[in-house]
């Protein structure tokens, strides 16, 4: 594998504090300027505690990804003739897929994912999304993200996680994370939701010598202010709370180290506040950029170097949460806006299409195994050219939601659909 693409995405995770800096300063240490942060006491949830309650961790795979390339109906005939050059091959041969189920493979760069398919924990969904047929990357996303279709966007306040959310006690100092730069539209239509793209450097600016009179002044300032004093102090708790955490000296307790790369380092970060066990209920990221128009390289390639870069951070994070304790309490969830033709472009590339594959894993997914009913390659079973939908998207989510999550209410969550769950949860 080229590596390249790896050491791009190196970069030093140290902040301008020290953690032994805040220890010893901060308010936490000394109570010299604040009483001890609001969210301490309530500090009741999270994956070490026993709740039956789960952490969600939602990967958006943006760009639409090649479901037909990360697992491959190499069982399906019609897969290989639409696909002459692009196309994986079955097990056993060379570059073939890894088996999965007799009809199903797993791109071979995804290796790792075989550590949790293998012990139960992770499954798959083919011929997978929603019933609304656009191909735009833009409109996809909303409506993925907001759990909708079919449906006027404005029918629907927020992202699905947000109204899931809403309706959840605060538990901490925040309901949610986003490893991104802004608040997605799936986290939105709640409160005590923060987007930080690093959180070992979400801290206070300034210098640590004068940041706790720094603080004094401003919360006195918003104290009485009618609208804006419980978002300031909302604010100062979550950068107490992260600035606790010691992301630095954070190993995985598995088996394997988390890759330095981009995605690695948010879900090394997002394994290290679960294990603060700070009451975050749910964390967002983004995963890669997959929109492969030309030179797809499933095996030796772009997308190659993508799925094994995903992979081997997932292997590392299930691992640690297994080793931690942690499995039966957190699901991890992978959706993409839409798939991709069937038939591969004059470039060695794919274009927009609609069906993909989604997958979860967890210590209570039903893994192991490959979910839906599969429409087939042959041409009169095809959707417009593309893979046809077989299995909504809302139904895996809305089973996750309800049996792991804990949603109480369920049909605001995904308003206009009745969720059939498809057994993908134990």
């Amino acid at each position: 594998m080229d590596h390249k693409q790896q050491s791009d995405l190196r970069s030093s995770e140290s902040s301008e504090l020290s953690r032994r800096q805040f220890l010893s300063t901060s308010a936490l240490a000394s109570g010299a300027a604040f009483s001890a942060p609001a969210w301490l006491p309530r500090m009741a949830f999270g994956a070490g505690t026993g709740s039956s309650r789960d952490v969600l961790v939602h990967l958006f795979l943006r760009g639409a990804m090649d479901g037909l390339s990360f697992v491959p109906p190499y069982g399906d005939g019609h897969y290989y003739a639409a696909r002459p050059s692009l196309g994986i091959a079955p097990p056993g041969q060379q570059n073939g897929a890894i088996d999965l189920d007799g009809f199903f493979g797993l791109n071979p760069n995804a290796q790792g994912l075989m550590t949790p398919y293998t012990n139960g924990d992770l499954a798959f969904v083919p011929a997978s999304g929603l019933p609304d047929p656009t191909r735009s990357h833009f409109d996809g996303q909303l409506l993925v993200e907001r759990g909708i279709s079919d449906v006027p966007p404005n029918s629907a306040i927020g992202g699905w996680l947000g109204r899931h959310l809403a309706r959840t006690p605060l538990l901490g100092p925040t309901r949610g994370i986003a490893l991104t730069k802004v608040l997605p539209v799936l986290m939105t239509g709640t409160s005590g939701t923060v987007p930080t793209n690093d959180p070992s450097n979400f801290a206070f600016p300034g210098r640590d010598m004068t940041r706790r009179a720094r603080q004094a002044l401003i919360r006195a300032d918003y104290a009485t202010h009618p609208l804006l004093a419980d978002s300031a102090v909302s604010s100062f708790e979550v950068v107490e709370a992260l600035e606790a955490v010691d992301f630095e000296n954070y190993t995985s307790a598995g088996a394997l180290p988390y890759p330095d790369t981009l995605f690695g380092r948010r879900i090394r970060s997002t394994a290290a506040l679960i294990d603060a066990d700070i009451g975050i209920q749910a964390f967002a990221m983004d995963v890669g950029e997959w929109d492969d128009h030309a030179a797809l390289g499933p095996i030796h390639g772009r997308f190659a170097d993508r799925v094994e870069l995903l992979s081997e951070a997932l292997e590392a994070f299930y691992l640690d949460l297994l080793a931690r304790g942690y499995n039966d309490s957190v699901t991890t969830v992978g959706v993409s806006e839409f798939g991709r033709r069937v038939e591969q472009n004059v470039s060695n590339g794919t274009d927009h299409g609609h069906g993909n594959v989604m997958f979860a894993m967890g210590g209570h997914i039903n893994g192991g195994q490959v979910f839906g009913t599969w429409p087939g390659l042959a041409p009169a079973n095809l959707d417009m050219g593309d893979v046809a939908v077989t299995t909504d998207m809302r139904d895996v989510l809305g089973e996750i939601a309800l049996n792991r999550l804990q949603t109480p209410d369920l049909a605001n969550v995904f308003p206009n659909h009745t969720v059939s769950p498809i057994g993908i949860t134990v």
